[in-house]
């Protein structure tokens, strides 16, 4: 397809990458990680008043894709009616805090990874190929604390100029989607400005971000959340695939 894509790159100064969804099939593995853990926690949770019915993929995409773990932990509870103390990001991964089913969900990532591995979308990498050829400064911006080893067993670790990960974010203080600012961070970091830069996303929450930080494109890839939904979010174009962008 080189030769037909829809965006002129040499328009803008930096494309901003989400990982899972959009580079990687990772958030299939996110997703099979969250369902086993809130399909045990809701199947043993005992209140009269909550919402405790089966765990679904429309849960995934409403309160939980592209979040940060904790945020999303928390946004599900909220819609279920539970309440439960916030706790510490210490807490061990068997404690019923939102920190501990946070971690739960993430030891359950990290099984799936080490067992498995993960292979980037074909077509992503071809972008990733068409991007570099041009001379453009990429950068990764992930609510997943796991980002740079799902980069690394990719083989995508050098492509980028910044990896704005979920630690990251929490090292600087940046909130995270869908408040702009770990886009806006990975701009600065690629030398750019959010006007005239490029955010790619697969995920409603992450799309809210591109189009609140103003930028001059935001891209929704359509792993699932639907091109209506995308594009309602503020995706200014909507993809299956990013080799089409080639």
């Amino acid at each position: 397809m080189s030769g037909s894509s829809p965006v002129t790159w040499s328009t803008y100064d930096a494309v901003l990458f989400d990982l899972d969804g959009v580079l990687t099939p990772t958030a299939e593995v996110h997703m099979r990680a969250w369902a086993e853990m809130f399909g045990a926690f809701l199947a043993t949770w005992d209140d009269p008043d909550a919402d405790t019915s089966s765990y679904t993929d429309d849960d995934y995409f409403a309160h939980v894709d592209g979040k940060p773990r904790y945020d999303g932990v928390r946004d599900l509870l909220t819609a279920r009616g539970i309440r439960l103390p916030e706790g510490d990001p210490g807490d061990p991964p068997e404690q019923d805090t939102v920190c501990g089913l946070g971690n739960r969900k993430n030891d359950a990532f990290n099984a799936v990874l080490a067992r498995d591995g993960v292979r980037p979308y074909p077509g992503s990498v071809a972008l990733l190929d068409h991007l570099h050829d041009v001379g453009m400064p990429l950068a990764v911006v992930s609510s997943s604390a796991n980002a740079p080893a799902v980069l690394e067993a990719a083989g995508l670790a050098d492509r980028f100029v910044s990896v704005v990960d979920g630690r990251v974010a929490t090292d600087l203080g940046l909130p995270g989607k869908p408040a702009p600012d770990t886009f806006v961070h990975a701009a600065r970091a690629c030398g750019a400005t959010p006007e005239r830069s490029v955010v790619v996303e697969d995920a409603v929450s992450g799309v809210r971000a591109g189009a609140a930080g103003g930028f001059a494109l935001v891209i929704g890839v359509d792993r699932g959340a639907g091109v209506d939904t995308l594009s309602r979010a503020g995706a200014h174009l909507v993809v299956d695939d990013l080799e089409e962008l080639t």
